[in-house]
Parts: structure tokens; C-alpha cells; sequence
């Protein structure tokens, strides 16, 4: 073989190296797919309203391997008016690995508005944890947007062995007395805190940090793959549950004042 057939094929070989895959759970994402939470804060930082306004977001779950009613889901939420940001609420990938959620990622990039999630117990597989802070961030976190905190925790207490550690109490105790300058807080999780993946150990401590904060009006979770509203604890907090993304359908929220909210479902297309 002459040395320029040698060279050119060596070029070809060393050129494909960035195309494969050495191991399926590997961590590492190029960095455009990298540090997505703060990215996506950033473009709604880019939009500020004031705490007077009302604040309208799309909210849906699990979107797992439902990667065509995926990209229908962008489509319809693009035609939805006044949507300042999504919220996808865990179980982005299916198996916990660093490929899934960068396809969702793909997919989820085509909506005007910017979209914030949670983790959710599927995204917890294998190095999944590993995965989703070096695709999107931290695990627990918060941000306020027009006057509404946003308070986005870990509460996949199965995963974690169900040792007492999560969803991370201490920490959603300092996040709900943090209230300086927020009209209304708004809790979002994966799991319930009424589904026996919640670690049973945490629900008492857990929910009356919530019902215990004035401001709180809403807690949002997913998981359970249906909408369900109710007020579980007696504490005047209503906790619902959205659709998973094969459903076909979404819950659009706006919240505004002391703690007035309404919500309506979007339906786009026959559900799985």
C-alpha cells in the first residue's frame, strides 16, 4: 500500500474518532449541549416582566422515547400565545443515557420559548445523575421570573435507596423562606409526594415545609403519565400531575397576584 493511501486512510479513521461512541453511559456532551438550565435562564432573564404580570407557561412530563410526539409538541406549543417558558417535568430519556437527552435536546431547541426540567427517576439510570448535570445542571435549583418563584427539586427518593436524603428537605426549607421580593412560589418535582416512589420517611417533613410557606400556590410533578388535581394534605395547596409527552397533551398555567392560577389542557394529536 503506497504511503499516501496509508495517509489518507489513517485522515478517515482519526476524522470518524468524534463520530463513535466508546462507551453508550458515558457523561460527556459537546458544549452547545452542555450547561442547559443556565443557558435557557439566560434567554428568560433576556425577557423580564414585572411582578405585577401574570406569568404563562406550558407544563408536561416523561417525555422518554416519545420522540415524534415530541417534535409535534413543539409545533403546537410555538402557536400558543404569550408562553414565557416550558417546564418539563423529568424523565427526559428513558435509560439514563447522555445520547437521550441530547435527542430530546434536538428536538426541544425548536420552541421559541426557553424550557427548564426537572430530574426525573428514569433520568437516574446508570450514570444518568452524571448525565443530566452535565447536559442541563444542578439537581435541585430555583429561579424567579415576573414576581412567581420557581423551586425545582429532586424528589426520585427511590433511586436514592430511600436513605432520608431525597428529596433534599433542609434545602427546600431555605429555598421557600427565601421570599424577598416573590409574590407567589410555585414547587416542581417528578415525583409526588403521594406516589410510593417518594421515599416515605420525607412526605411529613417534605409537604408541611410546603404547606407552611404562605406562598406557595402550586406543586407540579409528572411520573404518573395522567393529570390529576387535588389537595392531598388539607393545607389549601393544590398538587397536580401533567401527561406524559405520548399523551398528546399539556397543561398551559398562568399564575398571577397573591395566588390566583387557572390552567387548561392542549391536546395535539391522538393520544398513545
Amino acid at each position: 500500500m503506497s504511503f499516501l493511501r496509508v495517509l489518507c486512510c489513517s485522515t478517515v479513521l482519526l476524522a470518524g474518532c468524534t463520530l463513535l461512541e466508546s462507551n453508550p453511559n458515558q457523561t460527556w456532551a459537546p458544549p452547545t449541549a452542555q450547561h442547559l438550565t443556565a443557558q435557557n435562564l439566560q434567554r428568560l432573564r433576556a425577557h423580564p416582566k414585572s411582578p405585577t404580570d401574570t406569568v404563562r407557561f406550558v407544563f408536561v412530563g416523561d417525555s422518554q422515547r416519545f420522540y415524534d410526539e415530541t417534535e409535534d409538541f413543539v409545533r403546537s406549543v410555538n402557536q400558543q400565545p404569550g408562553i414565557d417558558f416550558v417546564l418539563v417535568g423529568g424523565d427526559i430519556s428513558d435509560f439514563g443515557l447522555t445520547r437521550e437527552l441530547r435527542w430530546v435536546h434536538r428536538r426541544l431547541s425548536g420552541l421559541r420559548a426557553p424550557y427548564l426540567t426537572v430530574i426525573g427517576n428514569h433520568d437516574q439510570v446508570g450514570n444518568g445523575r452524571a448525565a443530566y448535570q452535565q447536559v442541563y445542571g444542578p439537581l435541585n435549583y430555583s429561579f424567579r421570573y415576573g414576581g412567581t418563584k420557581f423551586v425545582c427539586v429532586d424528589t426520585n427518593g427511590r433511586e436514592s435507596g430511600f436513605r432520608g436524603r431525597v428529596p433534599d428537605v433542609p434545602w427546600l426549607r431555605r429555598e421557600l423562606a427565601d421570599t424577598a421580593g416573590v409574590r407567589r412560589t410555585v414547587v416542581v418535582s417528578h415525583v409526588p409526594p403521594t406516589d410510593s416512589d417518594f421515599d416515605p420517611q420525607l412526605i411529613p417533613a417534605y409537604t408541611a415545609a410546603i404547606g407552611s410557606s404562605p406562598q406557595v400556590v402550586l406543586h407540579l410533578a409528572a411520573h404518573i403519565h395522567r393529570y390529576t388535581a387535588e389537595q392531598p394534605y388539607h393545607d389549601g395547596v393544590p398538587y397536580l400531575t401533567t401527561y406524559h409527552m405520548g399523551k398528546r397533551r399539556y397543561l398551559v398555567l398562568s399564575v398571577w397576584g397573591a395566588g390566583q392560577f387557572n390552567l387548561q389542557t392542549v391536546s395535539y394529536g391522538p393520544a398513545a
